[in-house]
């Protein structure tokens, strides 16, 4: 999971800094976050998947589709 948001964060050509600030919190736990350290929370999984245009599906390794699911 921690490898695929830092993938989609480099294919973006965002830095630690711009992602954190998208999601109101520190670069240090944006970091964390991408290292496995700290725990991202449900909250989070749901920006960064809208910031990516992924699902949270994705983002967890659960599917190696990187499409969004469709709106119901």
């Amino acid at each position: 999971m921690y490898q695929r948001i830092r993938d989609l964060r480099e294919d973006a050509d965002k830095n630690q800094t711009e992602m954190a600030g998208k999601l109101n919190c520190s670069q240090q736990t944006y970091s964390n976050y991408e290292l496995g350290l700290r725990m991202i929370p449900p909250e989070i999984l749901i920006q960064l998947a809208k910031i990516h245009n992924t699902s949270v599906d994705y983002l967890l390794g659960l599917t190696n589709v990187r499409e969004p699911y469709p709106r119901a």
